[in-house]
């Protein structure tokens, strides 16, 4: 059966968090392109997610979060991670951080690797479901290799049968994906410029102090 779409209004939120409390996908808008979302504490939900999208179990998936302050419920945040996101959230910035030592998440989220990466997204949905269920693992709402979902009727072609609802709120924004910026080591290193230029990336770090070897920015 094909999913339901409602509108990207307060209902259409409400309903999109009880079919994320249920176990449920949910494709929701977000600043850039629409994506696929499910309850970080669903069985199997992460697993369902690489289903849908036919996307290879070794990449790992992201979590859209409420706030900054939810970060710490997941992540060790060093000082190059709080400072880029104090500066650059809610927006296109994924610091990718340490998991939390003393919190199991789902091995199949991060690839099995002891790191997670981390976004506030400036699109009021996804912060509000993540306000709701907690930080959201999401993806882009696409199958694997086809081009990312800019509105309601490509998810429901690309995805129809593999999700529970669509949040419509209207043609993507588009854009520039995020910028990845890993702060695991001593010194941050962008995986992805995007959204974010390494000019700033660089700027922030400096004004925080943090040492870097970013490309263009002599030490």
């Amino acid at each position: 059966m094909s999913a339901r779409t409602v509108p990207d209004d307060a209902a259409g939120r409400a309903e999109a968090v009880d079919v994320l409390r249920g176990g449920g996908i949910v494709a929701l808008p977000t600043d850039t392109v629409y994506g696929i979302a499910v309850a970080l504490d669903a069985p199997g939900g992460i697993e369902r997610l690489f289903r849908v999208k036919n996307r290879p179990p070794d990449r790992g998936i992201m979590l859209l979060l409420e706030a900054a302050a939810q970060a710490d419920s997941i992540g060790v945040m060093g000082p190059a991670a709080t400072a880029l996101a104090d500066a650059c959230w809610p927006g296109g910035l994924t610091v990718v951080v340490p998991q939390r030592p003393d919190v199991t998440l789902p091995a199949a989220l991060t690839g099995g690797t002891p790191t997670i990466g981390l976004r506030v997204p400036d699109h009021a949905a996804p912060r509000a479901l993540a306000a709701a269920v907690g930080p959201l693992p999401t993806t882009s709402a696409n199958v694997s290799g086809l081009p990312e979902a800019g509105d309601a009727a490509v998810i429901l072609a690309q995805l129809g049968e593999g999700v529970e609802l669509v949040l419509d709120g209207g043609p993507a924004r588009g854009g520039p994906p995020s910028t990845v910026v890993d702060c695991t080591g001593a010194r941050p290193v962008i995986l992805r410029e995007g959204a974010v230029p390494a000019a700033r990336i660089a700027a922030i770090l400096d004004s925080a102090g943090v040492e870097h070897d970013l490309p263009g920015q002599p030490r």
